[in-house]
């Protein structure tokens, strides 16, 4: 084999590397967005996803990239509306199905259910869950289920709770 041809293979072996690692990713969240369109019944394209951390529990937080975008808006406060409730029984099949997995967090979220309360709250552009536990073990459940839903929908949002 020449020098050049060795030089080729040798470059290319890193960037191969490289590309595995981030393909299955790129792959997966692509899989979550699809699934969460059809099981949220609005597009991630046009709405953006926050969780947040709270010292008493947290926040799921969607709204409509566009002020105009009254479908989305709509769709939104009907989807958080119903998972508000779903949660509040301690059904968590919606995020299963978004993201093919059972999220972390949830098994304890749904055994301590009666400790931990769930409040929809409309905003201009969409709305929110507000989650609140009542018991050191449903807070950790659910900072746990923040946390796994911050880093599989890729949101940026921070992974600790705020100090104030």
């Amino acid at each position: 084999m020449n020098t050049p041809a060795l030089i080729l293979i040798a470059a290319l072996i890193p960037s191969q590397g490289t590309g595995a690692t981030k393909a299955p990713q790129s792959e997966h969240q692509h899989q979550v967005n699809k699934d969460g369109d059809k099981a949220m019944g609005f597009s991630h394209e046009k709405t953006t996803h926050h969780f947040l951390l709270r010292r008493d529990g947290g926040v799921i937080q969607v709204d409509a990239n566009s002020a105009e975008d009254k479908e989305s808006r709509v769709q939104i406060q009907s989807h958080l509306g119903h998972i508000a409730k779903m949660f509040a029984e301690g059904d968590f099949n919606t995020p299963m199905l978004v993201h093919s997995v059972t999220p972390p967090g949830t098994a304890a979220m749904t055994k301590l259910k009666a400790d931990i309360k769930y409040s929809y709250e409309a905003s201009p552009n969409g709305g929110r869950v507000v989650i609140a536990a009542s018991s050191k073990d449903a807070l950790a459940a659910v900072h746990e289920f923040l946390r796994f839903q911050i880093k599989d929908h890729a949101t940026g949002d921070p992974l600790t709770v705020p100090s104030k």
